[in-house]
């Protein structure tokens, strides 16, 4: 049985000690590491090693009673939370590590929700207890409040393998209290234990159920049985024999500059010299596998052949992208974790902008959170970021790589724009020699629906590949709005009409024609500027929770009614990221680190300071490059440009009111 298993964790919570652990106890390493020796395992970076966080989600392969499981160590740290996200796309299972001192993190409670929206099936291990101030009841009470109420203390009983378990009475009822079949022989006082475990790992599959143990990872305290109880309740039932499928899991590249394409086998086989089927930007790929690799750690086996579920390095696969489906599995992973600033790159005199954007290029296929952008007109490099630790990380990846001595400018909001009327834009493109019209209709949609198409264009009046022409321009890259030159979202954008000509329109003409239209119509719409907003969950004691409340009023925010939970207080609201993003540091001083704090990314909505922000940003819509709301025509062989709110009436096909 092929198992994928997840390690996650709050920073700090001792996960990557954990997972050496269990290495060592399968044999799959001859010496524990640790993280502050800098010689874990699975943080084989030098980055890693120095700052003493996981930065990369990096695989070991171990084996017990019979099972192979690949385990990946995901990062903590919520600067690199898309890593961890992109990991969990290929989890079959994943153990979740809480600290016996700390208890339930901001980052715990986020990992938390993205596990059970991606539907992994969940184990937890409650960590330090070996530790000064530890309680792992108090934490278990922590966990049944703020993640389940199905979690159960597994603790103390041992695996069928270790011989007769001994099972309170408490534990018994808890999970027959979950299952209807259980529950009706609990009623009988029927105790089979092998029936208790057998639907147990159904329970735990269907996530009905989240067993959890405690122990101390240092000290090697309820490692094992922990093991045990996870090899007894994970199963996997992969197919080898049918229809090869997989999903892109990460791109990296080797110290040669070998593009290696990451993928969780779902379904069939692979063998080296196979083709491979997928999809890149709109056509589809078949290329070659050269090599297959299966990592452990830094290191790697070339084989000739995997199966569905397992986890190979391929080579040969020149446009995959992390998330994608490939082969029979179509279905692509959607990641909810973005990063809501962005930050340009400071090049030393000497080294050439082109030259870097390479460089940055093979960063964004490794990390698309990036979504690297070259600023043609300002000849700049810019990338979207998580916080200012990753900004410290890629400088330093810039030099051990590339030999690269850059730096970063202070990260900045990244800001959107819509629109909150609807309009028809029109866009005319007839210099010399070319031909296209467009006729749009620009309407608001509802928040994080990003830009949405539909068609009600005749064929008569415009033939179909026209049309999709005309789609596939509009979501070849972001469009500028008019207020900040920030990207459009949440708009829903219908082809109403058009034209061409039989001898004078090329596609790119309708790529022209295209753009002016929707800007056209951006010109007529009422627009709105957007920012990011945090969802927030802030826990702190009674008399601190006026001060909370306060703070978040002033940082434009808004808060539902405190729930009291004993001596803490509880409360939930949004609030922008650019009002909010240092909260954490102020929280921890006032609270003298007993408060805590989850923000997670909660969408765009409307700017609380447009004015400010536009006046900052000094964007001229009228000098924009890339864009014009004006529409060239064409008269007596010359061309001619007319502006924006003049060009309907010289439009040759009648405007849609």
């Amino acid at each position: 049985m092929y198992t994928t298993i997840g390690m996650f964790a709050h920073v700090d919570a001792g996960k990557t000690t954990f997972a050496e652990q269990l290495l060592y106890h399968t044999n799959s390493i001859q010496k524990r590491g640790r993280v502050d020796h800098k010689d874990a395992f699975l943080d084989s970076h030098e980055v890693e090693r120095e700052r003493g966080i996981t930065v990369f989600a990096d695989q070991a392969v171990m084996t017990y009673n019979g099972n192979t499981y690949t385990l990946i160590d995901t990062p903590g740290h919520v600067d690199f939370s898309p890593e961890m996200e992109r990991a969990i796309a290929v989890m079959d299972y994943a153990v979740l590590v809480v600290s016996a001192v700390e208890g339930v993190q901001g980052h715990t409670e986020t990992v938390w929700q993205l596990l059970r929206k991606a539907n992994v099936p969940t184990l937890i291990f409650i960590n330090k207890i070996d530790r000064t101030g530890a309680d792992a009841g108090r934490v278990l009470a922590e966990i049944w409040q703020a993640l389940s109420e199905d979690v159960v203390d597994m603790t103390g009983i041992t695996s069928e393998q270790e011989g007769a378990a001994q099972w309170p009475e408490e534990r018994i009822a808890f999970i027959a209290e979950r299952d209807e079949m259980l529950l009706e022989r609990y009623m009988e006082e029927a105790f089979d234990e092998q029936l208790w475990r057998a639907r147990m790992r159904t329970m735990v599959k269907e996530g009905r159920l989240f067993p959890c143990m405690s122990g101390s990872a240092l000290q090697d305290v309820g490692v094992l049985p922990f093991l045990a109880l996870l090899d007894d309740l994970s199963e996997t039932d992969y197919d080898p024999n049918t229809e090869f499928g997989g999903r892109v899991y990460k791109i990296r590249h080797d110290d040669n500059g070998t593009r290696i394409t990451f993928v969780k086998l779902t379904s069939g086989r692979m063998r080296v010299r196979d083709e491979l089927e997928y999809r890149f930007q709109g056509e589809t790929l078949t290329e070659k596998v050269t090599q297959l690799r299966l990592y452990n750690g830094a290191k790697f086996a070339a084989v000739d052949e995997v199966q569905a579920g397992q986890l190979v390095a391929m080579v040969g696969l020149s446009s995959a992208q992390a998330g994608q489906g490939v082969g029979a599995n179509g279905q692509s992973a959607v990641y909810e974790i973005v990063p809501t600033m962005k930050s340009k790159v400071q090049l030393p005199a000497k080294l050439h902008a082109k030259e870097a954007l390479r460089a940055f290029r093979m960063l964004d296929a490794e990390d698309p959170s990036l979504q690297v952008v070259w600023e043609e007109a300002l000849q700049e490099i810019h990338l979207h970021v998580m916080g200012g630790i990753q900004l410290d990380v890629l400088t330093r990846i810039a030099k051990d790589r590339f030999g690269y001595e850059i730096a970063f400018g202070p990260p900045q909001i990244l800001y959107k724009e819509t629109v909150e009327t609807s309009a028809i834009g029109a866009g005319h493109f007839e210099p010399l020699g070319h031909y296209a019209e467009v006729h749009l209709r620009i309407e608001p949609a509802e928040r994080g629906s990003g830009i949405t198409f539909r068609n009600e264009c005749h064929p008569d009046q415009l033939s179909t590949n026209y049309q999709h022409v005309i789609e596939q321009h509009l979501f070849e890259r972001d469009h500028h709005g008019l207020m900040t030159g920030s990207p459009v979202t949440d708009v829903k954008i219908t082809l109403l009409s058009g034209r061409a000509h039989n001898k004078h329109t090329s596609g790119g003409d309708f790529r022209e024609a295209s753009f002016r239209a929707l800007r056209q119509g951006l010109e007529k719409a009422s627009n709105v500027l957007l920012e990011p907003y945090y969802e927030v969950t802030v826990k702190v004691e009674l008399d601190q929770a006026g001060r909370v409340m306060s703070d978040l009023q002033q940082a434009h925010g808004t808060f539902e009614a405190p729930i009291t939970s004993g001596d803490k207080v509880i409360i939930t609201g949004r609030v922008p990221v650019a009002t909010f993003m240092n909260y954490s540091q102020e929280l921890a001083a006032f609270t003298h680190g007993r408060g805590t704090i989850r923000m997670g990314y909660g969408g765009y909505d409307r700017c609380h300071n447009p004015g400010d922000v536009i006046a900052m940003r000094g964007y001229n819509k009228n000098a924009d490059p890339s864009y014009s709301s004006s529409s060239i025509f064409c008269a007596k062989g010359q061309g001619y440009t007319v502006p924006w709110d003049e060009a309907d009436a010289h439009m040759h096909v009648e405007l849609r009111r």
